[in-house]
């Protein structure tokens, strides 16, 4: 890359003009929703604000800070975000921030100890289901945000402009490739990763374990329900154009997991 682009900021636009130039079979757009180096990385600190996050960090659209690109490339610390949140704000105020910002520090851990974790399941599925019950491969029309789940087909087009998804957004996404369409996790988060500005193995991929159950003492699964609650109005959540996710809970487990007991 010409080394303009790595000392100075750089905006989606003129990624996609590089990727354009030097790599004309490449599909798609750069995000633009991010601009490279330290001062965009220094400007989203400086408006975190940890007491917002902790009131609303699960909402798609809660004050989370997206500062996951910069720390996963190096562009800034876990550490030097800490200690910026700990000069300006209380433990107090601070702690459900902090708290996930150390699950990532043992997500890294996880992985320095135990490297054959990241592409293998740790333990058996918990689903009813053994491994050997999951495809192996991701479907076209989970590629392409062509499902006909209007929540999901939202994800999925969101994922590959941006580059990026809310953490609930990315439960919601795995649940469904893992328990819906009862794919193995790791093509999904092979997938997930080649299009996350932030993929880091560690994070994604274990966070992709949990939800399979594979690293986690059950399944995660959603209902539509819970959807509308965290979203708001971004997204389609009527009943017509999301009936797979329809449903209550009982009702999900008993048609997602059919060989475990009824709930």
């Amino acid at each position: 890359m010409p080394q303009n682009l790595l000392i100075k900021p750089v905006s989606g636009d003129e990624i996609s003009a590089f990727i354009r130039t030097h790599a004309p079979w490449a599909e798609g757009e750069a995000s633009a929703s991010f601009s490279g180096g330290r001062e965009a990385a220094n400007k989203r600190l400086k408006h975190l604000d940890p007491l917002a996050y902790g009131r609303s960090r699960n909402h798609l659209d809660g004050a989370v800070t997206q500062l996951s690109p910069y720390i996963r490339h190096g562009v800034i610390s876990p550490n030097t975000v800490r200690n910026a949140v700990l000069d300006n704000f209380s433990k107090l105020k601070s702690e459900r921030f902090l708290q996930q910002l150390a699950w990532r520090d043992y997500w890294q851990c996880l992985y320095m100890q135990n490297p054959d974790w990241i592409w293998n399941s740790v333990e058996a599925y918990k689903t009813g289901f053994t491994e050997n019950d999951y495809a192996d491969d991701l479907p076209s029309d989970i590629k392409n945000g062509k499902t006909g789940v209007a929540v999901i087909d939202h994800l999925i087009a969101t994922l590959v402009k941006t580059g990026w998804l809310h953490n609930h957004a990315r439960l919601y996404l795995s649940s469904y490739i893992c328990h819906w369409r009862r794919i193995k996790w790791q093509a999904g988060a092979r997938w997930m990763m080649t299009h996350l500005l932030d993929g880091d193995p560690a994070s994604n991929n274990l966070s992709w374990q949990w939800v399979a159950s594979t690293f986690a003492n059950k399944p995660y699964y959603f209902n539509l329900d819970n959807v509308r609650k965290y979203s708001g109005d971004s997204l389609d959540t009527t009943t017509d154009n999301n009936v797979e996710l329809s449903g209550s809970y009982e009702e999900l487990h008993n048609r997602l997991f059919p060989n475990l007991e009824p709930r």
